[in-house]
């Protein structure tokens, strides 16, 4: 399983330490938010290492809606359940939920197609900040805070046709932001193409916090130190 230098597992409990999900995040996700980075101040494990770890250990539904309810921490122990209904939720050792998980339709264990979903879905949304969230702010004339850059994971669904496919693309179709004062709430449509056939479509939304007055300059240092951490890698 490809996943497996990312997390360890002791009956159904699973834990991810900092370096593991910094390394998912950079490796897998080609993610360089600092807020993945061992020894951040506000460290977190990537949402998509979460969505990851629930596909592969309860397959890939036609239809699944993942609800982020919390930032996991540096080796958090989170409950995985042996068995699980349509809807359910990913908690700590303490009862603290973490992730709401909803689900309809029949269900793949095909690990090729998981692996398949996984890596392309996870490198569409490592790839959001430059490609369409700075686009977008410069397009509202806003940003976020350069001192302090923080953009949340909300939530994911996507509905298939069929899991008739192994492989699978996805491409962005539309891009929303609606402002509420300093909060910035965005909304992706994305599709997914197994070749030439559309298999299925797509939502990820986001929160973007600490919004001011667009600044071009600020916002470029914003891109060549996310690249710079990039090339660094």
């Amino acid at each position: 399983m490809f996943l497996s230098p990312y997390f360890l597992k002791q009956n159904q409990s699973i834990s991810v330490s900092a370096q593991q999900a910094s390394d998912f995040a950079k490796k897998i996700a080609q993610d360089f938010n600092p807020i993945h980075d061992v020894g951040a101040k506000r460290f977190c494990v990537p949402g998509d290492l979460l969505f990851a770890l629930v596909l592969t250990q309860y397959g890939l539904s036609q239809s699944m809606k993942f609800t982020f309810a919390g930032m996991v921490g540096d080796g958090v122990e989170l409950q995985f359940p042996e068995q699980v209904n349509d809807s359910f939720s990913i908690c700590d050792n303490r009862d603290k939920t973490y992730l709401n998980v909803s689900r309809l339709g029949d269900i793949s264990r095909c690990d090729a197609q998981t692996e398949s979903f996984i890596r392309h879905y996870v490198a569409f949304s490592g790839h959001n900040f430059i490609d369409i969230l700075m686009p977008l702010m410069k397009q509202h004339q806003v940003m976020i805070n350069p001192d302090r850059p923080l953009v949340i994971y909300e939530s994911m669904s996507f509905d298939l046709t069929t899991l008739d496919f192994v492989e699978v693309q996805l491409s962005l179709v539309q891009q929303e932001l609606k402002i509420d004062g300093k909060r910035g709430d965005v909304t992706l449509h994305f599709e997914l193409h197994s070749g030439d056939t559309l298999v299925g479509t797509g939502i990820k939304t986001l929160v973007m916090s600490g919004l001011r007055a667009y600044e071009e300059d600020q916002v470029q240092q914003m891109c060549a130190a996310y690249e710079g951490r990039k090339t660094d890698f």
